[in-house]
């Protein structure tokens, strides 16, 4: 099984038919977003589009937001650097959220192994 074959994306009305209203209400918003709202031109919000979804990893998105964009005159270069900065906010975001292993490391109230034993994690990443 290939896990992003592009065909499954043809179940997407199966999924729709899961949950009617709150598909009806996503793709009412997703069409205000793309096409209702005019302070963006739609290039740029495909170019945005592209950026996040190489940031959530979703190959469907990767795919479909490209192809728009660059219908709509987009180049691979400006691709790309939008890529890039969104790598470099998302390294960035990492980066500054060690800050916060910091204080947890320094902390005198240690774990003891002994406490950890036969214990889940006390986090859910």
């Amino acid at each position: 099984m290939n896990y992003y074959d592009s065909s499954n994306l043809k179940r997407l009305p199966e999924l729709i038919q899961l949950a009617p209203q709150a598909s009806k209400l996503f793709l009412a918003f997703e069409h205000e977003v793309y096409h209702d709202m005019h302070a963006l031109p739609l290039k740029t919000k495909e170019l945005i589009a592209l950026a996040v979804a190489h940031v959530t990893g979703c190959p469907y998105c990767i795919d479909t937001h490209s192809k728009k964009f660059k219908d709509l005159g987009g180049t691979r270069e400006e691709a790309f650097e939008a890529v890039l900065v969104a790598t470099s906010t998302r390294a960035g975001a990492v980066l500054s959220h060690a800050t916060h292993f910091l204080p947890a490391f320094d902390e005198d109230n240690p774990i003891e192994a002994k406490d950890m034993a036969g214990k889940g994690p006390e986090c859910f990443c």
